[in-house]
């Protein structure tokens, strides 16, 4: 495989910010390559490129050969006119957008500012920076007192003494030790601790009331079920997990690669091309006739590389255009209707509708994201495994579980649907025989609880 193949194939499987990053890299260390000042279109850099390659023709035959891309050009869309239009556009005369940005808090910074302005001693001070550096992202405490005393050079009764404070800092109930101990933090600075029913259920029964043994309870602390159903609902007023705000993980955001718009009853593909910089060559190599020595290999080299970073660009962009049609021929229903329309398909399917190798597909659907009318998703999510119907046609794995959560959405929450009962309805309504394992397992990948933990008593 040669390098130049190699990076075709690279380019294929990147997503559109690894995309980005690859050009400006290549633009920075290629001499030969520039960015167009103007958008041009593929037709355009394929004649300048043909154009060029005759001139260094008598140093690099294979490369004037290589040159020649019309295999490479296709009818694809572009984002000419919404950039046209936004060029049209008065920028705003004030700090860019990155300026306004200011980056959250971190639960350490928010709890160590707090002990900044709190009234205390140096030695509570260095105590109090030992806990908050042994709290984790969830808000809880990962050491114990002892430990905790050996890093301050402070005694236990010292530690408990500052945990404690800690723990009443914003957010309450921050470097528990245990989801008992957080909420019950929580209570006493609101004044509920004064109802030692509501203390007894946290400290002793938060298990039995997250398996919704609920009479035992009532026949105990001799209430009836409203009653029980106030203290569950004053529980749920209560964080357990105060750590969880000030997550550090910062939000991914999708660029999409493909546009999907529904215009006059046909769908328009449009490949966002935007921030994507629109590539030539260079001026420089009409000087490569003039270069001798060992400046032309280093010369000759940039310039092939520079070519095939182009037409390797063409390449993908048609790839993933050409795919995109043939995802929208056979899902169709989906781009109608919705996700319960998504239809069985497989790589195989689209790579023979557009005569490319199955792996050709597979990289070209990788980490790339198409908007639609339903949403924004990931290629992949297009390919799903079939289900057979008694009438002997089949329908996707995606639209079941997309039935399976439309169910469980609209059921009786004190009767919740069992997953036997689920693939009845299923059986009914699509004539689809679904095992009940298969149910589970659907339910399941889509993080939805069995019938006894989706049950209310109230």
């Amino acid at each position: 495989m040669t390098p130049q193949l190699q990076q075709a194939i690279k380019l294929l499987q990147l997503s559109r910010l690894e995309l980005m990053e690859t050009v400006q890299q290549e633009l920075l260390e290629n001499p030969f390559l520039e960015e167009s000042a103007e958008s041009i279109t593929p037709a355009d850099a394929t004649e300048a490129a043909e154009i060029r390659s005759e001139a260094v023709e008598a140093y690099d035959k294979e490369l004037a050969t290589n040159a020649d891309w019309e295999d490479y050009l296709g009818d694809f869309s572009s984002t000419s006119r919404q950039t046209s239009s936004r060029d049209a556009e008065i920028p705003e005369e004030m700090t860019s957008f990155e300026a306004r940005l200011t980056s959250r808090p971190s639960l350490d910074g928010h709890l160590s500012w707090q002990l900044t302005l709190s009234s205390i001693t140096e030695e509570q001070r260095t105590i109090g920076e030992v806990i908050i550096g042994n709290i984790g992202s969830n808000g809880y405490l990962q050491a114990t007192m002892e430990e905790i005393a050996d890093m301050a050079g402070a005694t236990v009764p010292e530690v408990e003494v500052m945990l404690r404070r800690v723990q009443r800092f914003d957010p309450v109930g921050v470097a528990a030790r245990s989801p008992q101990e957080c909420l019950l933090v929580q209570i006493e600075v609101l004044g509920y601790d004064r109802d030692p029913v509501l203390v007894e259920l946290v400290r002793e029964h938060l298990e039995d009331l997250e398996k919704r043994r609920y009479k035992p309870l009532c026949r105990k602390f001799r209430i009836n079920m409203d009653d029980l159903k106030e203290y569950i609902d004053l529980i749920l007023t209560l964080d357990p997990m105060p750590g969880a705000s000030f997550g550090s993980s910062e939000p991914q955001y999708v660029s999409p690669d493909v546009f999907v718009h529904k215009y006059d009853g046909e769908f328009v593909i449009i490949l966002n091309e935007e921030g994507l910089p629109s590539l030539q060559l260079s001026d420089i190599v009409d000087c490569l006739p003039t270069v001798s020595g060992p400046d032309k290999d280093y010369f000759q080299e940039k310039m092939r590389s520079a070519s095939w970073l182009i037409k390797s660009l063409h390449q993908r962009q048609r790839t993933l255009y050409k795919v995109m049609e043939s995802i929208v021929k056979y899902q169709r229903g989906f781009f109608e209707e919705g996700v319960t329309q998504l239809k069985p398909l497989i790589l195989k399917d689209i790579a023979e509708d557009i005569g490319m190798h199955e792996s050709t597909v597979s990289r070209i659907t990788t980490s790339k994201y198409v908007s639609t009318p339903h949403g924004i998703f990931e290629l992949k999510f297009f390919f799903n495994s079939a289900i057979g119907m008694d009438d002997g046609s089949s329908v996707g794995s995606e639209s079941v579980k997309a039935l399976i959560r439309q169910l469980v959405q609209g059921e009786d929450p004190r009767r919740p649907l069992s997953d036997e009962r689920i693939g009845e309805i299923l059986k009914e309504k699509l004539q689809l025989n679904i095992a009940r394992r298969t149910v589970a397992k659907y339910r399941t990948a889509m993080d939805i609880p069995s019938s006894s933990k989706r049950k209310s008593a109230f």
